[in-house]
């Protein structure tokens, strides 16, 4: 796909669970390009091993470890590798792709805490890398027209609509292509370090870049008025109770974080290095 649309692409099998292997990847990246830009982190390993939707005293934590370690430590693995490399040019760009742009996701234990976990990856990473003109951001996409969402609604990318008869949430959905491009845009970005260590969404970005789908559509899950008739009241009232304990957390978790910047020393103001214009300053 890469190379019908002019472009040009090395398909490599990586282990991202070994350290040794993905650092002989970013090896022979940097040897044969002399720099990495941008690392996206889509490692997924929560799906299928933990595929259940239940309580969490109720989940099947059979494969719980192995799940953590090749969706959750793998991503910490690959950007351990991947940061020295941008570091060095005091430029590049390492994204999180998670689910949700707010704090809640997945449908068990161990999903919900890799995509927790991930937002708060970028968080951290961004606070670390800053100083070195290095971005860090955590990225959810919409409603995701993958391959296995086309197969489970038997229709293809050609036919994708039709999955709307069985759901009428999917007409608003989006091709795999749609977040890549807010990754592009984000990489050609000059004022990136302004967005680093947060949560982004490909709908909110495809409005602040005017970027649009494969079929000229620009797909906006957070502006869509989605359809819940399928879902139980029991489940729609979890989401209730649960939005609701998240804002109280994030407003306490507010004030606790003003008061503790109060305490800190105040920091003398100076560019990130690389940066002569002093762009993306604390």
């Amino acid at each position: 796909m890469i190379t019908a649309a002019g472009g040009s692409a090395v398909a490599l099998r990586v282990d991202h669970t070994v350290e040794a292997e993905v650092q002989d990847l970013f090896h022979r990246v940097v040897g044969e390009h002399r720099r990495l830009d941008v690392l996206v982190n889509s490692i997924a390993g929560e799906d299928p091993l933990m595929v259940q939707w239940c309580s969490f005293w109720e989940t099947d934590l059979t494969n719980a470890e192995a799940a953590l370690r090749q969706s959750l430590l793998s991503h910490i693995i690959t950007a351990r590798h991947a940061a020295p490399h941008m570091i060095r040019h005091h430029r590049g760009l390492i994204v999180e792709v998670t689910e949700n742009d707010i704090l809640s996701a997945g449908g068990n234990p161990v999903t919900q805490t890799v995509k927790l976990a991930l937002k708060g990856l970028a968080l951290n990473m961004a606070a670390e890398l800053r100083p070195h003109g290095v971005a860090a951001v955590a990225i959810t996409p919409g409603f995701l027209r993958s391959e296995t969402m086309l197969e489970h609604f038997g229709v293809t990318e050609e036919t994708w609509r039709e999955g709307g008869n069985k759901d009428r949430n999917f007409l608003e959905s989006e091709s795999p292509l749609f977040v890549g491009r807010a990754v592009a845009a984000l990489a050609g970005d000059p004022a990136i370090l302004e967005r680093s260590g947060h949560l982004l969404s490909s709908w909110e970005l495809g409005r602040d870049y005017r970027f649009t789908d494969t079929d000229g559509r620009r797909p906006d899950w957070g502006a869509a008025k989605l359809d819940f008739s399928e879902h139980p009241e029991q489940l729609m009232q979890l989401l209730r109770t649960g939005s609701e304990i998240q804002l109280r957390w994030l407003r306490e978790l507010r004030r606790r974080t003003k008061h503790f910047l109060t305490r800190l020393p105040q920091a003398h103001s100076q560019a990130v290095p690389g940066h002569a214009d002093g762009a993306g300053q604390d």
